[in-house]
């Protein structure tokens, strides 16, 4: 292994860490609010590295790190004594078992406001208006700022382009509200389109053809091209950047032909098989900013919120897709393909400078906070949210559910997740 995957692995370890950390911290501080016994607070799993006692906890470093715990006394037993946690009233159980995921949502916001307050946010505003197109003639200007699109409230850039990965266009109706001198203006209009061959993906124009976003469901979905790839060549031609790969599409349109594709990832090259497929393209007629700009100390407090519920949203919306069918367990990623991913935006921040490359250590520590608050709240067994499921019930009816069916049911949960786990590892390593 090179240095430089070295250096990607420690980094996503010491972000695993601290999100670890504090998910585990929320427990164990509500634990001793609520005076439960905690007997091991430890960073890691497998054997202990080091550990020390004090207050009749014993703080633990292990081997592999990956996870955490708070064992608390009673926890997962029939303890009713003093200071166990079922000896606790259930809203202060409640409380320590939802206490993870929030302080996972306080981590997200914490490296938000540290983010906004020194590279900003990206305001909703229209950046260009198509001449000519359905949005002119609506009435659509150049500074407007969007704040509703098609029924989706609007409080940044992203929320827009989030709208419109994971939606499309479902038709050509498009409403909006956009913002223009203090007064919100309702425009509406019927979006252009075209029927054509596609392979579903945006690739940057200048420099290498680096892949930027891949649509759901597409052919290079299916293909397993990643947003980041490079396009090296196209049907036997050499393709050395962005302007090369346009002309050959301009001069070669698609047809219903499986087409070879040579594409980059980590430095190595591979080639795979894509068959376009009929479209319908449609064309807002407007470009918006996903750049950041400045903003006061209000202004930060806002959008750091902003951004912590764009990617609590982002996760919502996602896991909807999964149970609808529009992804597959195929598409998940585990601590394999996020440590891949950590190491690719590590490389491509490097050339930004240390600034920059901080900035991007944070947003993982955002999307990864975020992502396992919203998956530790889930109804499902073993997880926090599981576990509060029962408490909830058991506040409704003011009696307990009978814990040996609740364990049974949480080691059946927890046997499932380590299938999952195993899976995703295994589709994590065959993907890269």
């Amino acid at each position: 292994m090179s240095f430089s995957g070295i250096v990607n692995i420690l980094i996503a370890v010491i972000i695993f860490s601290l999100i670890v950390i504090f998910h585990e911290l929320g427990h164990f501080l509500l634990a001793k609010r609520n005076g439960i016994a905690v007997t091991e607070f430890s960073l890691g799993m497998g054997p202990r590295l080091i550990s020390t006692v004090k207050g009749g906890t014993r703080y633990s470093l292990k081997l592999f790190p990956i996870g955490g715990s708070c064992v608390m006394v009673g926890e997962d037993d029939d303890d009713n004594s003093a200071g166990s946690f079922n000896n606790a009233s259930v809203w202060a159980r409640i409380s320590v078992v939802a206490a993870g995921p929030i302080f996972n949502f306080i981590m997200a916001f914490v490296c938000a406001m540290i983010i906004t307050s020194v590279v900003g946010y990206d305001p909703a505003s229209v950046t260009a208006v198509q001449e000519g197109s359905a949005a002119e003639a609506a009435g659509l200007r150049e500074g407007d700022v969007i704040t509703e699109f098609n029924g989706k409230h609007i409080s940044i850039g992203r929320d827009l382009s989030l709208y419109q990965t994971l939606h499309g266009y479902q038709d050509k109706a498009i409403d909006m509200k956009v913002k223009r001198d203090g007064k919100i203006i309702d425009i509406s209009f019927t979006a252009d389109s075209v029927e054509k061959k596609m392979l579903g993906f945006t690739y940057s124009s200048e420099g290498p053809a680096q892949i930027m976003e891949i649509y759901i469901d597409s052919p290079m979905m299916k293909a397993g091209l990643q947003a980041g790839d490079v396009i090296t060549g196209i049907a036997g031609t050499k393709i050395s950047d962005g302007q090369e790969l346009q002309t050959y599409m301009e001069e070669h349109p698609l047809t219903g032909e499986e087409i070879t594709l040579t594409v980059e990832r980590n430095g190595k090259e591979r080639e795979v098989t894509a068959k376009p497929q009929m479209r319908t393209v449609v064309s807002s007629g407007f470009a918006y900013n996903l750049y950041r700009e400045k903003t006061g100390f209000l202004g930060v407090l806002k959008y750091s919120a902003v951004e912590v519920r764009y990617w609590i949203s982002s996760t919502v919306q996602s896991l909807g897709l999964l149970i609808k069918g529009t992804f597959s367990v195929n598409d998940l990623s585990g601590p394999v393909g996020i440590v891949d991913a950590i190491g690719d935006s590590v490389q491509e921040a490097k050339s930004e400078g240390s600034v920059i490359l901080g900035m991007q250590m944070l947003y993982w520590v955002i999307l990864l906070s975020a992502n396992l608050g919203v998956m530790n709240l889930l109804p499902i067994p073993a997880l926090d949210g599981g576990r509060l499921v029962f408490l909830i019930i058991e506040a409704i009816r003011g009696k307990e559910v009978n814990r040996n069916v609740e364990g049974m049911i949480h080691f059946a949960g927890f046997v499932l997740l380590m299938l999952l786990m195993v899976f995703v590892l295994f589709n994590d390593i065959k993907r890269i």
